[in-house]
């Protein structure tokens, strides 16, 4: 396979950096948005066609894109992932896949029908503390995980809700959808499947802005016997606070912090010591707040490696499932 080449369907904030990366690693062909200016300007910049509608650009483009990136609201994950497939591309799917269970379901089944990779998002595995504590977990070194404790203190005002799909309930789908997916992932990756969750919520400083929470507090129990919690809100005064995962164990105790769990704040682990920690990359930066570490890189150099090499694909669809099934057993406790 020579030079992979891409398609991107919606054109806001997260598309430039997916727009960015794939002209560093392949050829930007096409984009789409159904904000024609927003199209019209991204599709400038990297000399790709520009289209106004999904069906017009697969119709346009059967033999010219391996590869779309969906970049649109969250609620329309499924609905556009399912179309590139069909339309017979490679598919990568922002955070978070989809926001209900069934929809995943039907994203995974028609990737497996075409015969097409369906790659899910999960950027912050890559971050170097996390990648670290995971090699621990996985090599013994922490022996049994007794509990952790999620903490994601950020801050969301009203501008950045104001004349936009945020704060749906349709198209954003919740505050763990939209902000805290990536840490919920972890929480999977590092931790495993969740058993069962209780939790309350409460929207204390976004009434009439949003349609759902803005702060939740979860009780978690794993099916290997760990338990935990996951305090979360957006009104952490000003800016963002805190992004950190604090592991309790049988021979050590870690916590990742920072803003975006990109720093090794705390660590006392039986005749084991992390040091030497690569540099990260820096937080998302989208003007007026910013997002998780951007290591988008790192998943289109996995994306190419898989399709080019036949490499193992480092975030499945079926990871991409499980995060969305712990947040709806978390948000179904809220009722």
């Amino acid at each position: 396979m020579e030079q992979i080449r891409f398609g991107i369907i919606g054109c806001g904030r997260i598309a430039n950096r997916h727009a960015e990366h794939i002209s560093n690693n392949g050829k930007l062909v096409a984009v789409c948005d159904i904000v024609e200016e927003k199209a019209d300007t991204l599709g400038g910049k990297y000399n790709a066609a520009v289209y106004y509608s999904i069906e017009e650009l697969i119709e346009n483009h059967k033999d010219d894109i391996d590869v779309l990136a969906i970049c649109s609201p969250n609620g329309l994950h499924a609905q556009h992932s399912i179309q590139g497939l069909n339309g017979g591309y490679h598919v990568l799917c922002e955070k978070p896949m989809a926001i209900n269970v069934h929809d995943c379901g039907e994203m995974i089944k028609t990737a497996e029908a075409m015969n097409k990779r369906l790659f899910a998002i999960k950027q912050n595995r890559f971050n170097p503390p996390v990648a670290e504590v995971k090699k621990l977990i996985d090599q013994g070194i922490l022996g049994k995980i007794y509990s952790v404790q999620l903490s994601c203190f950020w801050n969301r005002n009203f501008d950045y809700y104001k004349n936009s799909w945020k704060g749906t309930k349709d198209l954003d789908g919740g505050t763990l959808y939209t902000q805290f997916s990536h840490f919920v992932d972890l929480l999977y990756w590092m931790i495993g499947d969740v058993k069962s969750a209780k939790g309350m919520s409460n929207n204390f400083a976004h009434q009439g802005v949003i349609e759902f929470e803005d702060t939740g507090v979860v009780a978690l129990e794993f099916y290997n016997g760990a338990i935990g919690t996951i305090n979360y809100t957006v009104n952490s005064y000003g800016q963002n606070m805190e992004g950190s995962l604090t592991i309790f164990a049988e021979k050590g105790t870690v916590k990742i912090g920072g803003q975006y769990l990109n720093e090794m704040e705390y660590q006392n682990i039986e005749g084991y010591k992390i040091e030497n920690l690569p540099e990260g990359n820096s937080a998302n930066n989208y003007g007026k707040y910013t997002g998780s570490m951007s290591n988008h890189d790192k998943v289109y150099e996995n994306l190419i490696d898989v399709l080019k090499n036949g490499s193992s694909i480092n975030t499945s669809s079926f990871e991409g499932l499980k995060t969305v099934e712990i947040i709806d057993k978390i948000y179904r406790s809220f009722e």
